[in-house]
């Protein structure tokens, strides 16, 4: 055995390697499991116990050679990758391609800044909330169904902490700490804990509206709405207004826009109606005013949302909203022209 160790040690001394890939080869060849190396270190419980010790140094030496030569034959191919002194720095740099801004943002974008030229400031606030912000303060009672764990993701041994259903909690964070008048708008991602399937997602993108102000009335959220509707899908959309209800808002309200693919005449898209539905409005609840401190008896103000994956889906036809949080370069290069 001591002289199968002093060959290997000749042949490790002369090894030499002209990329990683041959260095690679020679650490296989020598140090893996079934190498030539640790075959002998396999074979050492064979050796008389007489030359044990001699035996034991020289394999020692030998695997700390090897490695002291992979170690240095690594560092060589290393300080060729590192060296620049070959590098014209006043070559022009290469176009790599230009990336695309992502749809949601593209509409959100869009969104702020239709509700900035009407005087809407942006507000945000936490995605992890607690349970007065998304539900107490909204007038949500607490049989409500929005609280119960189909559709709300709670924080584990703390069922009062969650994570936002909507970006209403910042409207309430912003009553609570800001005297009317209110005018912001409230964009944002939210949770819910729901299927996911290429209609719905466990989380989605929202942008709401808030306005509070003495005297203000549903004449002035119509105008809003039309004049939001027609600058985001042409000066031809109409509008129609249909009762609703939510907890937050009294006389309550979902707005549908005339179908900008067939014109309202009526189209697979629209499903034959020429109306599709696009958000949900209202007048403040009198009493989420008095929750936040505000004189319901003083102020009046209206409330929006709308989800904006919706709105996207409107804009560029996108019929599966997993393809929004796929990151599919493919998907995103089709929005390069979008600004």
């Amino acid at each position: 055995m001591i002289e199968r160790i002093q060959h290997l040690l000749t042949e490790v001394s002369n090894w030499s390697a002209k990329d990683a890939a041959e260095l690679e080869a020679l650490r296989l060849k020598y140090l893996s499991k079934k190498g030539e190396i640790s075959l002998l270190f396999n074979d050492f419980r064979n050796v008389p116990s007489e030359l044990k010790k001699e035996v034991g140094q020289r394999l020692n030496e030998l695997k700390t050679q090897a490695h002291e030569k992979l170690t240095d034959l690594k560092s060589s191919f290393e300080q060729q990758d590192s060296d620049t002194s070959d590098l014209d720095y006043s070559r022009s740099i290469q176009n790599g391609g230009l990336g695309a801004r992502h749809p949601l943002s593209i509409v959100k974008n869009e969104i702020v800044d239709i509700f900035a030229r009407l005087g809407f400031t942006i507000a945000e606030g936490p995605e992890i909330e607690d349970d007065w912000n998304v539900f107490g303060a909204l007038n949500f009672a607490p049989e409500h169904p929005a609280r119960d764990m189909q559709d709300t993701f709670f924080i584990e041994r703390n069922p009062d902490i969650l994570l936002r259903t909507h970006t209403s909690s910042v409207q309430t964070r912003v009553m609570n700490t800001q005297e009317p008048p209110i005018r912001i708008i409230c964009p944002g991602r939210v949770y819910r804990n729901e299927a996911i399937s290429y209609r719905a997602h466990c989380f989605f993108h929202q942008v709401e509206a808030l306005y509070i102000n003495k005297d203000v009335s549903f004449a002035d959220l119509k105008q809003v709405l039309l004049y939001f509707a027609q600058e985001m899908f042409g000066s031809k959309t109409k509008i129609r207004l249909r009762p609703s209800y939510f907890p937050f808002t009294e006389p309550s309200a979902e707005m549908d826009i005339s179908c900008h693919i067939c014109g309202g005449k009526g189209c697979p898209f629209c499903k034959h109606t020429g109306w599709v539905e696009i958000l949900g409005c209202g007048m403040v609840d009198p009493a989420v005013l008095e929750n936040c401190g505000i004189d319901s008896s003083v102020y009046s103000g209206y409330a929006l949302g709308m989800g904006i994956e919706r709105i996207t889906n409107l804009k560029y036809q996108v019929k599966d909203l997993r393809m929004f949080s796929e990151n599919d370069v493919r998907f995103l290069d089709q929005f390069k022209s979008a600004y």
